[in-house]
């Protein structure tokens, strides 16, 4: 029987690290998943041998949270008493930071080739991402006070640029024929 009281590390036998192995991950989802339908299928189960659903649904929501980096993060923030707020900022930067990003993509949609101008909107996204990715794993791997601060706040930042990224991403799925 799933134990309710582990974290989503401790229910795939994980260490509660933001780096992990994606197929380690896959395989103990299967394995969790066959032995929570194995278990919904014995003696105490209906008749029709309905699988034991909360427990499939709980395996489902950790498999999701562990799978997603960003999802990822905040759970592991989340572990180590670190909430994300919308509302932080560091002294307007963040701010002038995100109205200057929206302006870019409303600019590159009102462009003569607004498909060229928000793929560029998007290599930039996803260049700033994956710079903060590789900073927001240092952080973690070492996760100090001061270190969760600031892997707070580019957790912050990620989810930003994940709005940012899906907007430009509609944006260019309205134009497309």
């Amino acid at each position: 029987m799933l134990d309710a009281a582990k974290n989503h590390f401790e229910l795939f036998g994980l260490p509660p690290s933001f780096s992990l192995d994606r197929r380690q991950l896959a395989e103990r989802y299967r394995l969790l998943v066959s032995a929570a339908r194995a278990e919904g299928l014995g003696a105490d189960a209906d008749p029709e041998g309905t699988p034991d659903t909360p427990t499939l649904q709980r395996i489902e929501e950790a498999y999701q949270v562990l799978l997603d980096p960003l999802a990822r993060a905040k759970y592991l923030l989340a572990l180590h008493g670190e909430e994300i707020s919308e509302t932080e900022d560091n002294g307007g930067a963040r701010l002038i930071d995100q109205m200057e990003l929206r302006e870019s993509l409303d600019e590159a949609s009102s462009r003569s080739a607004p498909d060229m101008a928000v793929a560029k909107v998007l290599t930039e996204l996803a260049e700033q991402g994956a710079s903060l990715s590789k900073e927001l794993h240092a952080l973690l791997a070492d996760p100090t006070p001061e270190n969760l601060s600031a892997a707070r706040d580019i957790v912050a930042q990620l989810d930003f640029l994940a709005r940012c990224r899906r907007d430009a991403e509609q944006r260019r799925a309205v134009r497309a024929p």
